[in-house]
């Protein structure tokens, strides 16, 4: 635990982490400013709640001198490493995720999971395991609510299912959870990063912080997380799709199965409801966590079989006149991109575009030539992307986001998908990637109720 009381904390980002952190630093007794680039006219009533609250704010933009007076700064998830960090480090004055502030204080037990693609799949049917077997279990993180907003009603039977970002590893100190969920990695955020290296040294913090008594389960299939299991002092159990193992899920003659002390059949793999092989790991991984917390094969395979995942992964949205239409506007990564079209054995008109994270395009060429009629572009990626396909595929341009439905529909024709897979973020047109999914919904629902009145 911390002492906070009268010690000067900057919070960098008012978004919901950043919200939450404030109020948490307030009502122990911290003296908080809050610096944000968005302007008070942006943030509307939210400056002078956080003014009559006692908090300091700064809007438009972050002073210099805001970041060498405090005693400790807490950045928001996504901020960018903003020089000031360093300076403010070499001056002695620490730079802490909300993570790592929750964890000071948090009674109860932490499951960290991270990864390029598949964390909110994973930590959501994870809780639904737990919860389901009676577990007094919570959603935290990047998919809920901050962990630092548990803290005060908090209790040592407590399982709080953390999606974690490498924005917030790149901020820990003494932060550690007791098991760890280590999925895949990938080149992602390298307009933040600024290299793979950077990525995924601040990924493995999740891992190589672990102590003996802590477990890990780890990725057996990809070769970059399984060498983790070198890196970290606990007990490594893994997930594979493509061998048996000694200790941890795979997949057996069509079954899912885990090994340990002894051999248990979970359920077919027939029986998930999730498409792609990517979602069979995603159930592999959150099958072994579940396990290491005793919860017996029965109960889990109710769990699973009844899970039929989250809005905007790979979501069935409506079929019309024989076109099916899929959300899967999480798809944020060039490999997230790869493994949604993996799903489908049928034609598909491919949307792609938004803000580059850095990624590189050309790795989508094969697949796309060998399972794409058309792609439609949208956004401020949509050069790159046409470089990096060209002569692969038809390429057909949208001006807006209100258009990429009309135009995927007339490239389309029965029993053909036409996928919303972007590839990048959302942050040129949208707020979040769950606004583009919604928008996106919507405008197949007019499209559906324009062919209902024919």
């Amino acid at each position: 635990m911390m002492d906070l009381q009268n010690k000067k904390v900057l919070v960098v980002g008012l978004g919901k982490t950043g919200e939450a952190t404030a109020d948490f630093l307030l009502r122990h007794g911290a003296r908080v400013k809050i610096t944000e680039k968005k302007t008070a006219a942006e943030l509307g009533g939210r400056v002078e709640y956080w003014t009559e609250r006692g908090a300091e704010v700064e809007t438009g933009g972050h002073e210099r001198s805001s970041f060498l007076e405090p005693n400790l700064i807490v950045p928001s998830p996504g901020v960018p490493p903003l020089p000031e960090f360093r300076e403010a480090q070499d001056k002695g004055v620490p730079v802490l995720s909300e993570i790592e502030i929750a964890f000071r204080f948090l009674k109860g037990t932490i499951i960290g999971i991270t990864g390029t693609n598949g964390k909110s799949t994973t930590a959501t049917l994870i809780l639904k395991i737990l919860k389901d077997a009676g577990r007094k279990a919570f959603l935290a993180g990047n998919i809920g609510p901050p962990l630092l907003s548990f803290v005060d009603k908090s209790r040592n039977d407590h399982i709080y299912v953390t999606e974690i970002s490498s924005f917030q590893l790149e901020y820990i100190d003494a932060f550690r959870v007791s098991i760890a969920v280590f999925l895949n990695i990938s080149p992602n955020h390298l307009d933040w990063h600024g290299t793979f290296e950077s990525y995924f040294a601040s990924k493995k913090k999740l891992v190589t912080a672990l102590g003996e008594q802590d477990k890990v389960v780890l990725n057996r299939d990809d070769a970059s997380v399984w060498r983790l299991k070198d890196e970290t002092k606990s007990e490594a159990f893994g997930f594979s799709r493509k061998r048996p193992l000694s200790r941890g899920c795979f997949l057996s003659h069509g079954w899912i199965v885990i090994r340990d002390k002894d051999e248990k059949r979970i359920m077919p793999v027939s029986a998930i409801r999730l498409p792609g092989l990517h979602n069979q790991e995603n159930v592999m991984a959150a099958a072994m966590t579940a396990r290491l917390f005793g919860v017996e094969p029965g109960p889990m395979r109710e769990s699973i079989r009844t899970f039929q995942g989250l809005e905007h992964r790979l979501e069935r949205v409506l079929t019309v006149r024989g076109i099916e239409f899929i959300n899967d506007s999480k798809a944020t990564t060039v490999e997230a991109t790869l493994k949604a079209i993996q799903s489908f054995d049928k034609p598909i008109i491919l949307i792609l575009g938004g803000k580059d994270k850095g990624s590189d395009f050309t790795k989508l060429r094969l697949l796309v030539k060998a399972r794409a009629k058309k792609v439609v572009l949208v956004g401020a990626a949509k050069e790159k992307i046409r470089k990096a396909l060209a002569g692969a595929v038809p390429l057909e341009d949208a001006a807006s986001f209100d258009e990429v439905v009309p135009r995927a529909f007339a490239a389309a024709s029965r029993g053909d998908v036409v996928l919303l897979a972007p590839a990048c973020t959302s942050w040129d047109m949208f707020r979040n990637f769950e606004e583009r999914g919604r928008v996106f919904k919507r405008e197949v629902r007019k499209l559906a109720k324009r062919y209902e009145k024919k």
